[in-house]
C-alpha cells in the first residue's frame, strides 16, 4: 500500500500560492495576446484621426476654394464681359478680313500647285507611254525576226526533204 504524507499548513499555502500565481499568469498572457494581436483600439484611433483630418480640414479648404471661384466669376461677369464685347466689336472685323485674305492667298497657291502638278503629271505620263510603245515595238520586231528565222529553217528543211525524196524515187523534172 502506498502511503501519502499528511498535508500540513505549508503545503496548503503552497497550493494556494500556485493557484493564485496561475491566475495572474493567465491574466498576463491574455493581456500580452491582446496587445500583440488585437489591433482594434489602434485602428479605431487611426480611423477617427483620418476622418477628423479629412472632414474638418479638407472641407474647409474646399469651401474656401469654392468661395474664391465664385468671387472670381462674379468679378469677371461684372467687369470683364463688357470689355470683351467692346474689344471684339473693334478688332473682330479686321481680324476676319485678314483671315479671308490669308485664305484666298492659300487657295491661289494651292491652285498654282495643282496646275504645276497636272503639267508635270502629263509630261511624265507621255514619257512613260512613249517608253512603253518603244518597248512594245522592239519586242514585236524581235518576235517577227524569230518567226522569219524559223520559217526560213523550215523552208530549207522541206526543200532538202523533197529533194531527198525525189532522189529516192528517181523522179526527174
Amino acid at each position: 500500500m502506498i502511503h501519502f504524507p499528511p498535508f500540513n499548513l505549508i503545503g496548503l499555502r503552497f497550493i494556494c500560492y500556485l493557484s493564485c500565481n496561475m491566475a495572474a499568469v493567465i491574466k498576463d498572457v491574455g493581456e500580452i495576446w491582446a496587445r500583440l494581436f488585437d489591433h482594434r483600439p489602434f485602428l479605431s484611433g487611426e480611423i477617427k484621426y483620418f476622418l477628423k483630418e479629412f472632414e474638418e480640414k479638407r472641407s474647409d479648404r474646399e469651401v474656401e476654394r469654392l468661395f474664391q471661384i465664385l468671387e472670381r466669376v462674379t468679378e469677371i461677369k461684372e467687369t470683364q464681359i463688357d470689355r470683351v464685347k467692346l474689344a471684339s466689336d473693334i478688332h473682330l472685323p479686321t481680324l476676319n478680313a485678314n483671315l479671308e485674305v490669308a485664305v484666298s492667298m492659300c487657295n491661289r497657291i494651292l491652285e498654282k500647285e495643282e496646275d504645276h502638278r497636272s503639267d508635270t503629271a502629263l509630261t511624265t505620263k507621255r514619257e512613260l507611254r512613249k517608253a512603253e510603245w518603244e518597248s512594245f515595238i522592239d519586242n514585236m520586231t524581235q518576235k517577227c525576226s524569230k518567226v522569219d528565222a524559223t520559217f526560213q529553217e523550215k523552208e530549207e528543211e522541206l526543200k532538202e526533204f523533197y529533194a531527198d525524196l525525189e532522189k529516192k524515187l528517181h523522179i526527174e523534172k
